[in-house]
């Protein structure tokens, strides 16, 4: 089986604006995005499944692929809390430097760290490898896919940002014989 994580196209944000599972627009150029992205990827099979975070930049991007959606709340993007929506250089640099040094497991405030994160997608990609189809499609967000790597990968979550993760990007993955095998990440 064949899996593409796809990171949604580029929102319609300021850089440097924290908005993990704020619901944001797609940028305006979305049209052109979205043919640069599918470019990146091969015919669709008859049997794919598509599955995508609840969010609208991500939701967007699945309906372009005229088939039914899944929805599924464990891609949504980590859950910045009450940093949502604030730009990261508006919060106190000694409380953003404190999270950022511990961020696997200090939560920002009322929000979800990544091991929690890293948690949820877990039990996401369990359901996925049972999967009997030739291609699935995971329309999501960096940090999810990030997650995924570092659990496929078995990696300390800490090093999940080791992974580029641009947005359009593809990442493909194949599970075959209980085994993932990486094919290539952030195309």
């Amino acid at each position: 089986m064949d899996i593409y994580l796809i990171r949604h196209t580029q929102t319609d944000t300021a850089k440097g604006l924290c908005y993990g599972q704020s619901d944001v627009e797609l940028a305006s150029s979305f049209w052109d995005d979205w043919h640069r992205l599918r470019a990146k990827l091969p015919d669709i099979s008859a049997d794919c499944r598509v599955l995508s975070s609840p969010l609208q930049r991500c939701m967007q991007l699945a309906e372009q692929f005229a088939k039914p959606i899944i929805q599924d709340i464990r891609l949504l993007e980590v859950n910045f809390g009450d940093w949502e929506g604030v730009r990261f250089d508006a919060i106190e640099p000694a409380v953003l430097q404190h999270w950022t040094d511990n961020f696997v497991h200090l939560p920002p405030p009322n929000g979800e760290c990544f091991a929690q994160l890293c948690q949820r997608v877990g039990e996401f990609w369990q359901e996925v490898v049972r999967y009997d189809v030739e291609q699935v499609l995971v329309i999501t967000h960096a940090g999810v896919i990030r997650a995924l790597l570092t659990h496929i990968l078995q990696l300390p979550p800490a090093n999940a940002f080791h992974f580029q993760v641009d947005a359009g990007s593809v990442h493909k993955l194949q599970y075959l014989n209980d085994y993932t095998y990486i094919n290539y990440i952030n195309h």
